[in-house]
C-alpha cells in the first residue's frame, strides 16, 4: 500500500540528491568589469536552472585560488568558474593546492574579455546556455600544463590550462599588468602591445625540448594545451587538449616588420607555415635566458622569470563542456 506523505517526499529527495552542489566563484573585475554587473542576472539563470550553489565573490589578485582550495576540501560536487581565462587559472590552481584536483569538476561561464580557452574545450559563449549546462554535465577529462620558474630569488610551482610563454608576449602581459592595469581589459592591452613593439629586442636562449638542447634568438616562446591565445590568435592548430602533449611554438628572429606582417597569420593559424616559426609536440621543456631577465606568463598572469621548467600532466582535470 502507498505510505502517502512518504511516497511524496522520497522522490523529491531523491530529485533533491541527485542534483550538484556547486561552489560558484565570481570574478567581478573580469571582462573589465562586466562580470560583476553581469553577476545578478547569471546567479538569476543558475536558480532557474535548478542548480544547488552557493557563491563567492573574489576580492583581489589571488582570491579564487584560495576560494578553489577550501571549496575542494569541503567537498563540493563542482566548483563553477564565473569569469575569465584568468579565474580558471586561479580556480584550478587552487584545486591542485588542495590536493583534489581530479576528484572535482570544473564547470565555466566565461564572461571575461578573450575567452580563449573555451574556443579549445566547446564551452557555451553564451552564458544562460553555460548555466544550462552544469544541471546535466557532460564531463571531459583535459591535461593541464605545469610550470616550474624563478620569482624573487626562489622557486615556485603554477599550472596553465591553457598556455605559457615568453619574450613579446610576456611583456605585453607585464606592461599591461604593471603600467596600463586602470584602462580596461581592451585598452590596456592595445597598450601594451604597442609598447612591447617599440621597446621590446628578441631574446638568446637556450631550449631544451624532451632532451634536445639548442641556443636561439627568439621573439618568443609558447608552451600551448590549447590552441587559441591572445584574444583569439589561433597560436597552436594542432594541440589537442588531451594528447598528453604540449604543442611548443618558438617564433624565432623574426623582425618588428616580419612581427606585424605576421599578425593577420596569426589568427589564421597560417604563421606555422613562416620559415622562422617552428612548432613541435613535447612533454618537457626546459627554457634560460642567455641575456638578462626574461618574464613568464601563463594564461595571461604575470608570473615571473625563467629559467622555467614545462611539463605536461595528462588527463588531470574534469571539466563541463
Amino acid at each position: 500500500m502507498p505510505n502517502g506523505k512518504n511516497d511524496i517526499i522520497a522522490p523529491a529527495l531523491k530529485s533533491l540528491l541527485n542534483n550538484k552542489f556547486a561552489k560558484v566563484i565570481v570574478n567581478p573585475a573580469a571582462g573589465a568589469g562586466k562580470t560583476g554587473k553581469l553577476w545578478p542576472r547569471i546567479m538569476n539563470s543558475l536558480q532557474k536552472a535548478g542548480l544547488l550553489f552557493e557563491h563567492a565573490l573574489t576580492e583581489a589578485p589571488g582570491h579564487a585560488i584560495e576560494l578553489a582550495k577550501a571549496a575542494a576540501k569541503k567537498g563540493y560536487d563542482m566548483i563553477v568558474s564565473v569569469g575569465g581565462d584568468g579565474t580558471i587559472h586561479e580556480i584550478v590552481n587552487g584545486l591542485y593546492a588542495s590536493g583534489h584536483l581530479k576528484d572535482n569538476v570544473l564547470g565555466i561561464v566565461e564572461t571575461g574579455t578573450g575567452g580563449d580557452y573555451i574556443r579549445t574545450t566547446g564551452n557555451a559563449h553564451d552564458y544562460e546556455e553555460a548555466c544550462q549546462r552544469l544541471i546535466h554535465p557532460q564531463k571531459r577529462t583535459v591535461d593541464v600544463g605545469i610550470v616550474e620558474y624563478t620569482k624573487n630569488g626562489g622557486t615556485e610551482e603554477r599550472l596553465f590550462v591553457n598556455f605559457a610563454g615568453m619574450g613579446i608576449d610576456s611583456e605585453i602581459v607585464r606592461r599591461m599588468t604593471q603600467q596600463y592595469k586602470k584602462l580596461g581589459s581592451l585598452s590596456s592591452y592595445l597598450m601594451g602591445m604597442m609598447t612591447s613593439l617599440v621597446a621590446y629586442r628578441n631574446r638568446h636562449i637556450s631550449i631544451t625540448i624532451d632532451g634536445q638542447t639548442r641556443e636561439a634568438r627568439i621573439l618568443t616562446v609558447i608552451m600551448n594545451n590549447g590552441k587559441y591565445g591572445g584574444g583569439g590568435m589561433y597560436t597552436a592548430p594542432q594541440a589537442d587538449l588531451a594528447d598528453g602533449f604540449l604543442d611548443v611554438m618558438v617564433a624565432g628572429d623574426l623582425s618588428k616588420p616580419e612581427f606585424l606582417w605576421s599578425l593577420p597569420r596569426l589568427y589564421k593559424g597560417t604563421h606555422l607555415t613562416h620559415p622562422k616559426v617552428d612548432s613541435r609536440k613535447a612533454k618537457e621543456i626546459e627554457v634560460k635566458s642567455l641575456d638578462g631577465k626574461l618574464f613568464l606568463q601563463a594564461d595571461g598572469e604575470l608570473l615571473g622569470e625563467v629559467p622555467a621548467r614545462f611539463r605536461i600532466l595528462p588527463a588531470a582535470l574534469n571539466i563541463v563542456v
